[in-house]
This record gives structure tokens, C-alpha cells and sequence, in this order.
């Protein structure tokens, strides 16, 4: 099964796909690493996508869907692949579908603005030991330090509410229309995106059910 994951940034698409990914035995395959192995491998697509990237020109979506043709063609993705961050507007999706990408299955995991901003607004990282908290549901019990090193906690440019705002901002305006443009051909399915738990219980139910 080929299946695509949507959602804001933030409702835990990332992580979704991992544990998915282990439990079908199917690659996860994002457009960010796979340019960046094309390159390093030589391929023609990955060349083509270098000299964009070289001049700090944003990679064509034929590129990019041409890259992601050479790594859907391999051996472990026969059963399937799930794709994240991609695409992330209707000209990808229509470029997917132009190069003859068959997806089976899109999941928009659905998650409040308002619980998004909390999520990612109340993240602490240390930036020394690499720990992550969170001061609402995984408090450091340090306070404002790291609990295992002892170095001060910081909040992440990207975890910052005016950057998350902007984010979301951007899905709303460019990414979301996706699931109107995936509803019309009836691949669309849409989960509340709650627990880590509960919504990989979801997932995995819409899944079995598109699998029969």
C-alpha cells in the first residue's frame, strides 16, 4: 500500500509514519533525505536536483518526483512505501499523478491549531545532551535545566509560537486543500490526532479497512 501522511506541522505525522512503517514492513520515504542521497549517489535526477540546490533555487517538483520514482522502483518498496512531507500542494500531487505515482491511501491527521501551538510552543531541548521535555506533559524535574546534565533548557527556533504560527499558516494557505484534492478521489481518510497511542490504534484500523 502506498499511503501519504497529512497534517500541520506538529500533529505527529513524523512519528506516525514510523511506527507504521515497522508495523507493514514498508519504507518511509522523505523528499528532504532522498534529494540529498540522489546527490550523493550520482543519479541523473539527484545531478539535475544538485544544480538547483547549488544556486539556492528551490528543486522543480518534477525533479523531485523524478527522484522519488528512482527510489520508489526499489526492492523495498515492492509492498509499499509511505511518503512524508510530500507533496505539500495540489501541482505536487498533480505531478505525482502525471508520472503515474499510484497512491492508495491519505491519512490527515487532524489536531486543533490552538493544541498544536501548545504541543510545540512547550518544548524544552538541552542542547548538550540532546534531551528533549516538554513543560506541560514531560516536565524536566530540574525546572529550567536539563535533569540529566544539569545544562540550561532552550526552546528551538521552530518551537517558538511566532514560528509555529507562521507554519501553520502556511499549511493552512498551501498544504491543506490536499485533502480536498485526495477526498475527490476517495483515498482520503482523516484521524484525531490525540495520544501517540490512540492515534496509531486509528491509523491502523483505517488501514486495515482500506486493505480489505
Amino acid at each position: 500500500m502506498n499511503i501519504i501522511f497529512l497534517g500541520a506541522p506538529g500533529a505527529g505525522k513524523g512519528t506516525q509514519a514510523a511506527i507504521v512503517s515497522e508495523k507493514l514492513n514498508i519504507p518511509t520515504i522523505s523528499t528532504g533525505n532522498l534529494l540529498r542521497a540522489a546527490i550523493a549517489a550520482g543519479t541523473k535526477a539527484g545531478l539535475e536536483a544538485k544544480s538547483y540546490m547549488d544556486q539556492g533555487a528551490l528543486v522543480p517538483d518534477a525533479t523531485v518526483v523524478a527522484v522519488l520514482k528512482d527510489r520508489i522502483a526499489a526492492e523495498d518498496c515492492a509492498n509499499g512505501f509511505i511518503l512524508d512531507g510530500f507533496p505539500r500542494n495540489i501541482a505536487q500531487a498533480e505531478v505525482l499523478e502525471q508520472l503515474g505515482v499510484a497512491i492508495d491511501l491519505v491519512i490527515s491527521i487532524e489536531v486543533p491549531d490552538e493544541e498544536i501551538m501548545a504541543r510545540m510552543s512547550g518544548r524544552r531541548v538541552c542542547l548538550k545532551c540532546g534531551a528533549t521535555f516538554h513543560i506541560v506533559n514531560a516536565p524536566s524535574a530540574a525546572g529550567d535545566k536539563c535533569d540529566k546534565c544539569g545544562e540550561p533548557l532552550t526552546i528551538r527556533a521552530d518551537d517558538k509560537p511566532e514560528t509555529v504560527a507562521d507554519r501553520l499558516k502556511v499549511y493552512h494557505e498551501q498544504t491543506e486543500s490536499l485533502k480536498t484534492y485526495y477526498g475527490a478521489k476517495g483515498v482520503l481518510a482523516e484521524v484525531k490526532g490525540s495520544g501517540i497511542e490512540s492515534t496509531t490504534r486509528l491509523i491502523m484500523a483505517v488501514i486495515e479497512g482500506a486493505a480489505l
